[in-house]
């Protein structure tokens, strides 16, 4: 089961729609264009379109196996006095006391760059369940990092 907001499910059932519409008939097109240009054992472009068609149906495979598995849950709903699913959580660094804001989403929903984290990276599982003003301490790639809550809420996220 994936856990997810209702934006993250109807952004993955968006992008699986553009797969089945738009990019399975265009792969099809291809495969065709490629085999109208003869012997098949040599021909470089029907290979790359067949090779091209078997991601993309993978693909279709992948996120139709996710949807009919997602658990949509809304955020809203939670009293975020404690960090949870959908919370955005301020946490301080306690050696270098960088100041950093995560919020805490589905697998399919994460996006680092929008400082949008897995329910399920390290970080994430740390800081579940905690309060404003705990420590918390993780291993990361860089090693062990200690941090502090400075705060918890809940905000309408840009999947």
């Amino acid at each position: 089961m994936q856990i997810m907001t209702q934006k993250g499910y109807e952004k993955l059932y968006k992008e699986l729609e553009h797969l089945k519409v738009v990019e399975r008939p265009n792969v099809v097109k291809e495969i065709d264009i490629a085999r109208s240009h003869g012997d098949l054992k040599e021909n470089a472009e029907y290979h790359a379109a067949r090779e091209k068609q078997s991601f993309l149906e993978g693909k279709i495979a992948e996120l139709s196996e996710i949807l009919a598995n997602a658990k949509i849950v809304n955020p809203a709903e939670f009293n975020h006095d404690k960090v949870r699913f959908g919370s955005t959580v301020e946490i301080m660094d306690l050696n270098t006391e960088e100041e950093k804001t995560f919020s805490i989403v589905g697998d399919y929903e994460s996006n680092l760059e929008k400082g949008y984290i897995s329910i399920n990276s390290p970080i994430a599982k740390a800081m579940l369940g905690k309060d404003e003003g705990d420590e918390f301490s993780v291993v990361l790639p860089k090693g062990k990092a200690s941090y502090e809550i400075l705060s918890i809420s809940y905000k309408e996220l840009d999947i």
